[in-house]
């Protein structure tokens, strides 16, 4: 059985492809049966099983494919071969493109871009004005700090170092500010420093070997 169909109602892009909202046929997860959805190119964009949703103003077009139990809503676009799935969420004024992968328990809003062919998973938030682009882009650690948390770094559109750790965002350099202020001399803000070490040293490098293939 159908989950969705396609209505009447379409919009047509900047790219100038149709896209129809959409409409729940049954109900599931948190969504009613007759619920009006976001909108998508096709059917093939949002699987029929799952609890996976396209809501708001949310739009999925080209090859992109919506799954599991995930989400994409307010303002967000997916499109090109790019997918979410899992419990990931797409929202704001977000954009997943290119051949990138959004999934677990990821989340991606604010202005931020997510393309190339990068991975967004585990329990990473990409938001604000970050771009993630490749693997060389991005990089997530785990189990550091008294509560064994996530750490996710990244390069923003600038070329600066993003970082965000708990409710922290901010810069690598406010990011060992933060970390002295909270854990001052302690093993954990020494792990976090030395962490803080080490990304710097690999976005550098990283840089360093693109100027040398741009050359």
């Amino acid at each position: 059985m159908k989950k969705f169909e396609l209505t009447s109602e379409f919009i047509t892009n900047v790219l100038g492809t149709k896209l129809f909202r959409i409409k729940a046929l049954i109900e599931f997860g948190d969504v009613s049966a007759g619920e009006l959805g976001g909108y998508i190119e096709k059917e093939e964009n949002l699987a029929q099983d799952g609890n996976a949703w396209v809501c708001g103003n949310a739009e999925v077009y080209g090859n992109a494919w919506v799954y599991g139990n995930a989400k994409v809503y307010g303002n967000a676009e997916v499109y090109g071969n790019a997918w979410v799935y899992g419990n990931a969420e797409v929202c704001g004024n977000a954009e997943v493109y290119g051949n990138a992968w959004v999934y677990g328990n990821a989340w991606v809003y604010g202005n931020a871009e997510v393309c190339g062919d990068a991975e967004v998973c585990g329990d990473a938030k990409v938001y604000g004005n970050a771009e993630v682009c490749g693997d060389a882009d991005y990089s997530t650690v785990k189990g550091f700090g008294r509560i064994f948390r996530t750490t996710t770094f990244f390069r923003t559109k600038d070329k600066a170092i993003g970082v965000n750790c708990g409710c922290f965002y901010g810069t690598l350099e406010e990011f060992r500010d933060k970390v002295r202020e909270t854990h001052g001399d302690s093993k954990t803000a020494k792990e976090y420093l030395m962490l803080a070490d080490l990304m710097e040293y690999k976005f550098s490098r990283e840089m360093d070997v693109e100027e040398e293939v741009n050359q």
